[in-house]
């Protein structure tokens, strides 16, 4: 796995960048999709659109597509704040949002836990939420999906998750029970950052 952080990403934010990770079943994207629609119409927060070398229509997140010869190009030449690979594909965060933290706004990411130094090392103001369920829900949340057989997912929850330590403050949102429980968490704690630059 290729992990990359731009090293001009460095200024003095006044926004906070805040990053989203969670196992396979945590429902991440369900939670990061309740808090959205709660700030639709709030400038001052806003939800980034990750570039993903996947196509368009694909199912899952809403994107920006390219293919692995645009994604290596618009790195090379600085155009990630932060990048990675997993699972063959190449996921990058526009260096863009770099302006919009320092004008003071609130961004929401959905990132990738092996991939957390890169953004600690790209963003001073930096929030990490660790959306999880239990081992049980997840397993049912993966199943359903339909993508992996049974035995797929048994190893997938079996392998160990890696160990989140990173220089930033890191909140735990348990995703087990009702979405509107863990997405009014996010809202919250969104709140809370945007209640604190006063």
């Amino acid at each position: 796995m290729s992990v990359e952080a731009n090293p001009q990403a460095l200024p003095t934010a006044a926004g906070t960048m805040v990053v989203v990770v969670g196992p396979s079943g945590a429902g991440k994207d369900s939670v990061m999709s309740y808090a959205a629609r709660h700030f639709a119409r709030e400038a001052c927060v806003q939800f980034v659109r990750r570039v993903i070398t996947r196509p368009a229509d694909a199912g899952g997140e809403a994107h920006e597509a390219t293919d692995a010869e645009g994604f290596a190009r618009r790195r090379s030449e600085g155009g990630f704040a932060v990048s990675w690979d997993a699972h063959g594909l190449s996921y990058g965060i526009p260096a863009e949002t770099l302006a919009q933290l320092e004008n003071g706004v609130t961004l929401v990411a959905n990132g990738s836990r092996s991939a957390l130094p890169a953004f600690v090392a790209a963003y001073p103001r930096l929030t990490v939420v660790l959306v999880t369920a239990r081992p049980d829900i997840l397993a049912e949340r993966l199943a359903a999906r339909g993508r992996e057989t049974a035995d797929a997912i048994r190893k997938r929850l079996a392998r160990a998750a890696p160990e989140i330590v990173v220089a930033a403050d890191t909140v735990v949102i348990d995703n087990s029970g009702a979405l509107e429980d863990a997405g009014e968490a996010l809202v919250s704690l969104l709140a809370a950052t945007l209640a604190a630059k006063g």
